[in-house]
Parts: structure tokens; C-alpha cells; sequence
């Protein structure tokens, strides 16, 4: 059984994760209840090897036909069913002959949400880049699709960079732009309609001292779901930018949390607060439009962390990284809420936003309802039986019992005479004992 880390003061809100890791598991982690409780493992998807092991995920958590996106090790990009871990279809991004996924494995991956026509009902969209540069825009079919839907479209492709290597690809909330940047790869927006480049930031300048910061980003986030324009990232010098398309090429802000580099950033829905992970356990707020740290997130987490998701609806965020351990935090305190050991490195994890905790406690309303309706038949049979047995049955009397009511009668009728014989004669004795005296 995994072990799990609860606070006794808090609890967890009614949250679903998913978490992947180095051996290419996907591991379902569920609170349920409208009470706050501990989240537990519920489900484990897939077989143990190092070969498949998860880089990247996207989920598109809509109400109907729900779908996650995984990019393995191996080059295969998988399309799952996140309810129950059905696959869908997979394909590899390198086709039949490529580059090795060895030296070029997939380091950014998107799956669109919005519809791209009218026939996608049996279809997604994928965005997909690699190390070298890669990038692929395609529309897949279901291959249980209908024969009159649309025939599989050709990817389009095109090169990110010209050289260093692509370590993050990141898709606006309008799913119209791309976030692209890396090693020696400074980052740039593309058009994903037209596949064109729209802008590059323009490197930071030498310092006081003449050093020159090379260029490494490791993660990017966009500040609003409608703004392609403002976007934060964290680079391999430990340092938070922040980037305004509109006002100019380099960072408008920049600053340094602590001394190793930031693996992990995501944004806040109030639009200008940030939480930034580093490769040593640590995870803070910040306010990106003073660059004020807000608060660090207490918890003994140690080892790298790999991944940091802000839940759309509850006022949480979860991590997890190389110590294995998925941990859920409470956005106002900072404060652990709980922690559950998956006993891989975990290496990403997203959340189900459609996940509302209910199902069991429906049931569970049915089943209650059923028995209170079983029972209440069960005690109305119970009266009827019982005021069947208090209605008196009458039935013929037999002549033994005619006789012996008789004699019981003449009986009673002979010791009435008796009784009045003595009473009589007890008055007479009365009056002839006056009479003497007189």
C-alpha cells in the first residue's frame, strides 16, 4: 500500500491526478466526497520499462469524451481514455524511418481542445516537438471512425530552431500560438494557423561584471487563457523572466530563486501570481508584477521537482518530481494538505477538471433510497399480517362445549338457590331470637 502523509487540520477538496512516470506508468490519485479527506491510488495504467517512460502529457478534460495525451520515451505518442485507461490509437512521431529517439526525443506536447471542423468528433489534433527542433501539427482519425468522415489530413511540420536543443513547447489558451525555447534556443512565438514566426526575445544583456548568461530555458507558462502576450519562464541560471510581446524583446522582469535551476513553473487563473519549483525541492509564490515572493510551500520535499499544476477550481496546487511523491498544497496557507507516495520518479501531472468527487455518494443515495423503500415495504407487509392476526376467526362450537357451558349454567343456577336458601334461613333464626328476648 502507498504511504500517505495527511494533515490532521486539513484535508483535501474533492480533486482527481494523474501522474506519469519513468517507467511509463500512469497512476489515478482520487479524493472523493464533498468532505475533505485524504487522496488515495485508485488505478495504475501500463507495464513497467524505461523504454516507455512518459516525457510529456496533455489532457482535454471536457465533460464528453474525455482524452489524454502521453509522449514516451520510444517516440510513440499514445491517446488514452483518462476514465479507464482504454487506448484510443498511437502513432510514432519519427514514422516509419527517422531520426533515433535517442538522440531525439519528444520534449513538448499538446492536445487541442477547441474543434478544428465539423468532423472531429472521432478526431484530435496533436502538437508535437523534439529535441532538435522538430515540430508537427496533425489531425488523427479514430480507427473506429466512420467511412464518410474526412481522410487523415498531412501533418504540418516545420523547424522550431536551427540549432541548441528544444526543450520547451507550450500552447496559448486560445490554441492560435506557440511557445518554443531551449538550450541555446532563445524563445520565440509561431502562428500554429499560418506556421510562421511572429516574434523571438532578444537576449538579456552582460551583467556588471561583463559574464554573459548563456542561453536555457527549462519551462514556460502564459499568464492569461487570452493573451498570448505576457508569458513567464524559468531558465537553467535559476531565474524567473517575465516577457511582454507587446512592449519588447527582452524580459520586462527578471529575478533569482535560490541557486538551482527552475525545473517547474505554472501560472495562477487571478492572472499575476506564479508558483516556480526548482531541482531542489523548493516551491514559492511569487507576485510576477513586482517579482515580491508571496510565501514558500512548507512540506519536507526533497529531490527534483519535475512538475507543478494549479487546479482550475480548487484552491490547490499539486507537485511531484524525483523524491515520488505527488503532494497537494493549499493556495491561501502554503500549507501540505496531504502527500502520497507513488514509489516512482514521477516525471509530470495534470489534473481532471471534470472530476467532482460525487459518484460514490450518488450510489450511495440510490442504494440508501432502495433499502428505505424495501423496508418501508417490509413494515407495511408487517401491519397487514398483524392486523390479520388480531381479527377474530369464528368458527362452529362443538357439542362438547354446548354441554359443558350447560352444566356449568344449571351449576350456577343450583348454587344461586343454595345461597338464597341461607340467607332466608339465617333471617328466620334472627327473628325467632327477637321474639325470645321479648
Amino acid at each position: 500500500m502507498p504511504r500517505v502523509i495527511s494533515n490532521e487540520t486539513l484535508g483535501c477538496p474533492p480533486i482527481r491526478a494523474l501522474t506519469f512516470d519513468s517507467l511509463g506508468l500512469i497512476k489515478v490519485t482520487e479524493a472523493r466526497g464533498k468532505e475533505r479527506g485524504t487522496p488515495t491510488v485508485v488505478n495504475s495504467w501500463g507495464e513497467m520499462n524505461t523504454s516507455r517512460s512518459v516525457l510529456a502529457a496533455s489532457m482535454d478534460d471536457r465533460l464528453n469524451n474525455p482524452l489524454l495525451a502521453v509522449a514516451r520515451k520510444d517516440g510513440n505518442i499514445e491517446v488514452l481514455n483518462p476514465c479507464n485507461g482504454d487506448l484510443h490509437f498511437a502513432y510514432s512521431v519519427f514514422g516509419d524511418a527517422g531520426s533515433s529517439p535517442e538522440d531525439n526525443e519528444v520534449s513538448g506536447l499538446h492536445l487541442f481542445r477547441k474543434q478544428k471542423d465539423d468532423h472531429t468528433e472521432r478526431s484530435c489534433t496533436l502538437l508535437t516537438c523534439t529535441k532538435k527542433g522538430d515540430v508537427s501539427l496533425r489531425t488523427v482519425q479514430f480507427p473506429d471512425a466512420r467511412a464518410d468522415s474526412t481522410d487523415e489530413a498531412a501533418p504540418k511540420t516545420w523547424r522550431a530552431c536551427g540549432s541548441g536543443e528544444l526543450l520547451v513547447g507550450k500552447v496559448d489558451g486560445t490554441e492560435n500560438f506557440g511557445l518554443f525555447g531551449g538550450k541555446r534556443v532563445e524563445v520565440n512565438i509561431w502562428d500554429l494557423e499560418q506556421c510562421t514566426k511572429i516574434w523571438s526575445a532578444k537576449s538579456p544583456p552582460k551583467d556588471n561584471l561583463g559574464i554573459f548568461t548563456p542561453t536555457w530555458f527549462t519551462c514556460a507558462a502564459f499568464m492569461s487563457n487570452d493573451d498570448h502576450r505576457k508569458f513567464v519562464t524559468g531558465t537553467k541560471s535559476h531565474q524567473v523572466r517575465l516577457y511582454d510581446v507587446s512592449a519588447q524583446r527582452r524580459p520586462v522582469m527578471s529575478f533569482d530563486f535560490h541557486e538551482t535551476a527552475i525545473t517547474a513553473i505554472t501560472e495562477d487563473p487571478d492572472g499575476h501570481t506564479v508558483y516556480v519549483g526548482n531541482a531542489s525541492a523548493d516551491l514559492a509564490a511569487f507576485d510576477i508584477r513586482t517579482g515580491k515572493l508571496l510565501g514558500s510551500f512548507l512540506g519536507k520535499c526533497s529531490g527534483s521537482i519535475r512538475s507543478v499544476v494549479r487546479h482550475p477550481h480548487h484552491q490547490v496546487i499539486a507537485s511531484c518530481g524525483l523524491d515520488r511523491y505527488l503532494r497537494v498544497y493549499d493556495v491561501k496557507t502554503r500549507q501540505l494538505i496531504s502527500a502520497v507516495f507513488l514509489k516512482q520518479h514521477l516525471t509530470g501531472l495534470v489534473f481532471d477538471s471534470g472530476f467532482s468527487g460525487e459518484e460514490i455518494a450518488v450510489a450511495n443515495t440510490v442504494v440508501e433510497a432502495e433499502t428505505e423503500e424495501t423496508m418501508e415495504q417490509e413494515g407495511q407487509e408487517e401491519e397487514n399480517d398483524d392486523e390479520t392476526e388480531e381479527v377474530p376467526v369464528k368458527r362452529k362450537k362443538s357439542k362438547k362445549e354446548k354441554r359443558s357451558r350447560e352444566k356449568v349454567s344449571e351449576g350456577e343456577e343450583i348454587d344461586k338457590l343454595r345461597s338464597k336458601k341461607t340467607r332466608d334461613h339465617k333471617k328466620k333464626t334472627k327473628k325467632v331470637k327477637h321474639t325470645e328476648e321479648d
